[in-house]
């Protein structure tokens, strides 16, 4: 026998295990296992759609079933069995694929004055639908302002509700006193005499911002550039760490475990953004992670090149923390606001003949996705109207003819109203969609009376033709343009009854199981995280959203008033309400 076989064989006696070594990153033992009992457990997994206990260790879940089958792991492990959800339904902790944190840490610091109810941690504000209502609310809240070093800002106003209120009749209404409205649709804010005096703002701030009018006090879209750094109390640390924390607390409620952040820098300085947004999350030990995304208007807007953005995008990924963090994800601006009448549509666009805006050149907008999309990125990009959707459509054949890519799930996002033939292009595309259904809610019949027509304005956000379609889509709250509540916006896509009671575009309701795959498994999908997070089976993360009452069971117009108890993050029971 040669000498190196006789060598071989004397180390495969000597050693156990041979030659092989544990691999870098092999499963331990595990040790301290929790098993939570519930009355149900719905998975969002088909080979086991429902249970009755999940075992969890280290954040993880590590079994699914029941007591009985999990008895192999309860006898061979540190165990214990917590009830606390014995008479609670499990479900995979809700996501929302599409926030913006800074959004309502900053439009929660004021009052809410909208077309819908909000109920929120700073009140309850009722909805006004009339001019009349809006005024005499306006007047009543404004009259409560006494911080004299700031404007009174009122959030939610929309002229199709509130009639015409420019800069010429706040200041009518208010001579003295600095008032600003924000639109509903965050796009917009209107400030009159006073305000803009109390700001300092000049007409030779607005050089250089086409989308602005000083005369009517209005600025809108990338307009609001020239404004919000006249407004440095919006991120004043005390203001904005306690708006952060409200949408922590809105975050909880609505069940959320995983937000995805859709517009890092929108309000133009990201670095002192995503340190805020950091310390307020992990300082509160937030029962959530907040993955951040990088903008294309926060970039051109600052004068950066591709190569600039790239780098930064690096740098902020490198400095992610457990529960804020960037990976690799992209979003394009591609038309303007539908809350706004700012989307674009195709013939024959709006009834009073008013147009929609595009955000980025389409060149310009084509040369970043490129870049992007080359560099590995995930492409997310806001897309409301028809006209808006055939220049993404055109874009994607544009980007996979370039650089031919597999399951890169470029998403459209918000889906405010496309026809079905561009949801059956984008579906032999590849692409998946991020949608509002609130959309349909608010907007539906206001919109087929003034803006669109029944026939558009009834099949806004045309869910039920991309479920015929077999299309992932996923529902979110862009909040405030939808409440931060996972069950409204499926109850919303279930249900299709506008804010007036009417059910309109029946064809385009929702299956109760594709609503509920929507704010789970689906929405992990459309965001690359299905490996992770969106179900409940061995190897995900530990995060569940804990319900009073089973959604399979109960009416779909209750589906929006299912209690939530709380959630459970990475294994660790977070409840609403400690009493």
């Amino acid at each position: 026998m040669r000498p190196i076989i006789k060598l071989a064989l004397l180390c495969l006696l000597v050693s156990p295990t041979g030659w092989s070594s544990e691999p870098p990153g092999a499963p331990k033992a595990i040790d301290k296992l929790v098993i939570y009992t519930a009355k149900k457990i719905i998975t969002m997994e088909p080979a086991l759609p429902e249970a009755t206990a999940v075992a969890v260790a280290e954040g993880k879940i590590v079994a699914v079933g029941s007591l009985e089958s999990l008895d192999s792991w309860i006898k061979q492990t540190n165990s214990r069995i917590d009830r606390r959800f014995e008479g609670k339904v499990i479900m995979p902790g809700f996501i929302d694929p599409h926030v913006h944190p800074s959004l309502p840490a900053v439009l929660t610091q004021f009052a809410f004055i909208a077309p819908d109810d909000w109920s929120l941690p700073t009140g309850e504000f009722p909805g006004a639908k009339t001019p009349e209502a809006y005024i005499e609310r306006l007047k009543q809240l404004a009259n409560q302002h006494t911080d004299k070093t700031i404007p009174f800002i009122a959030w939610g106003y929309h002229p199709l509700w509130h009639g015409t209120l420019f800069r010429e009749e706040l200041t009518e209404l208010f001579p003295d006193q600095p008032v600003m409205l924000w639109h509903r649709s965050f796009h917009e804010l209107i400030a009159n005499d006073a305000a803009l005096n109390l700001l300092g703002v000049t007409e030779a701030d607005l050089v250089g911002h086409p989308l602005t009018n000083w005369a009517k006090g209005h600025f809108y879209e990338n307009g609001l550039y020239a404004l919000i750094p006249k407004m440095p109390f919006l991120f004043d640390p005390a203001r904005f760490g306690k708006g952060m924390q409200n949408f922590i607390q809105m975050v909880h409620q609505g069940g959320v475990t995983t937000a995805l952040d859709m517009g890092t820098g929108v309000f133009g300085n990201p670095d002192a953004e995503i340190k805020l947004i950091r310390h307020t999350v992990e300082s509160t030990q937030a029962p959530a992670r907040v993955i951040l995304t990088p903008i294309i208007t926060d970039f051109i807007a600052r004068k950066q090149t591709i190569e600039q953005a790239l780098q930064q995008v690096d740098k902020w990924r490198d400095e992610s923390s457990h529960r804020v963090m960037f990976d690799r994800r992209f979003k394009l601006m591609i038309d303007g606001a539908i809350y706004s009448g700012l989307a674009q549509f195709k013939f024959p666009g709006y009834i009073d003949g008013h147009e929609g805006v595009w955000m980025v050149p389409h060149k310009v907008t084509e040369k970043w996705a490129q870049a992007f999309w080359d560099a590995g990125y995930q492409i997310h990009a806001h897309t409301n109207g028809d006209g808006s959707a055939e220049v993404l459509i055109n874009l994607l054949k544009t980007l996979q003819s370039n650089t031919p890519t597999a399951d890169h799930r470029l998403s459209l996002e918000h889906f405010a109203y496309t026809t079905e033939d561009q949801n059956r292009q984008l579906a032999e595309l590849g692409a998946v969609v991020s949608a509002n259904p609130y959309y349909h809610f608010i907007l539906s019949d206001i919109y087929s009376d003034q803006w669109l027509g029944a026939d558009r304005g009834n099949q806004m956000v045309r869910l039920g033709s991309l479920e015929r379609l077999g299309m992932p889509f996923a529902f979110h709250s862009d909040s405030p343009m939808a409440p931060l509540e996972p069950l409204t916006l499926v109850s919303a896509a279930v249900n299709r009854v506008t804010i007036n009671g009417n059910l309109t575009g029946k064809n385009e309701r929702v299956s109760l199981e594709a609503g509920l795959r929507a704010i789970t498994i689906d929405a992990a999908w459309v965001m690359g995280w299905e490996d992770k997070i969106g179900s409940i089976r061995a190897g995900k993360n530990a995060d569940f959203t804990i319900l009073e009452a089973d959604p399979y069971r109960v009416a779909p117009k209750r589906i929006k008033d299912i209690k939530i108890w709380g959630t459970v993050f990475e294994g660790t029971p977070a409840p609403l309400s400690t009493d």
